[in-house]
C-alpha cells in the first residue's frame, strides 16, 4: 500500500510540475511533501478509482492523516 500511495504521488507530482520531497518516509508531515491540497484531493480521487474503496467514506468519524504513515495506516485498515 506504501509503495502503491507513493507512486501516485509521484505521479501526480510530475503532471502538476510540482516537486515532490525527495525523502517521504513514514514519519513526513502531508502538508510537507510537496503536494497541495488540490494534490491530495486528486491523490485521494485516484486511490477509490484504483483501489476501489474510500476509507474516509467508511470510518465512522474521519480523521485527517498528519503523516504519510498515518494516511498509509488509514488506507489499510479499510482495505476491503
Amino acid at each position: 500500500m506504501k509503495e502503491k500511495i507513493l507512486s501516485l504521488m509521484k505521479e501526480i507530482a510530475s503532471e502538476s510540475d510540482i516537486q515532490l520531497n525527495a525523502d517521504i518516509s513514514s514519519a513526513t508531515v502531508l502538508l510537507e511533501s510537496g503536494l497541495d491540497s488540490l494534490g491530495f484531493a486528486i491523490l485521494i480521487a485516484r486511490l477509490e478509482e484504483e483501489l476501489g474503496y474510500d476509507p474516509f467514506t467508511i470510518m465512522a468519524e474521519p480523521v485527517y492523516p498528519q503523516t504519510f504513515g498515518e494516511l498509509v495506516a488509514i488506507y489499510e485498515r479499510f482495505a476491503p
